[in-house]
């Protein structure tokens, strides 16, 4: 029996939706405002290096991923294929797509992305009034 979408009541413009599924093995609140590929490749990315997706998973064919999530079906490509481009799913034939064994960055690569990351952490913190003491308090709740 398929579980409906949960909408946060707090929060009337988000929507999560949790698969108890083995169909679509992670979770994702959408958030309006913010490109549905971006959001998905996040939660998918998010599950890996958490651990909550593990090398050699099945991940779902692009037509569940769509049907779960109730998008359109250039949009469940898109996201695989940006996965897969980032080596963080793999297609194999006669299998699918399974999650692929994931590794880190290089040294300097990893400073690289950090450091445009943390630029826009900043400036969106100091946009929205947060201090300094906010935002380490924030990452160390994301951090676990």
């Amino acid at each position: 029996m398929r579980t409906p979408e949960r909408f946060e009541l707090d929060r009337p413009k988000c929507t999560t939706i949790t698969s108890t599924h083995v169909l679509l093995p992670f979770s994702i609140t959408l958030r309006p405002g913010r490109p549905l590929h971006d959001q998905l490749v996040f939660a998918v990315t998010k599950a890996v290096v958490t651990g909550q997706l593990q090398p050699g998973d099945r991940f779902p064919s692009v037509r569940i991923l769509s049907q779960e999530l109730k998008i359109n079906p250039n949009t469940a490509q898109k996201v695989v294929t940006t996965l897969v481009e980032r080596g963080l799913l793999e297609v194999q034939p006669g299998i699918g797509t399974t999650v692929a064994a994931w590794r880190p960055f290089a040294s300097s690569a990893r400073r690289e992305v950090l450091h445009d990351h943390i630029e826009r952490l900043v400036v969106d913190a100091k946009r929205l009034g947060l201090d300094l003491g906010d935002v380490l308090d924030e990452i160390r709740r994301e951090w676990k």
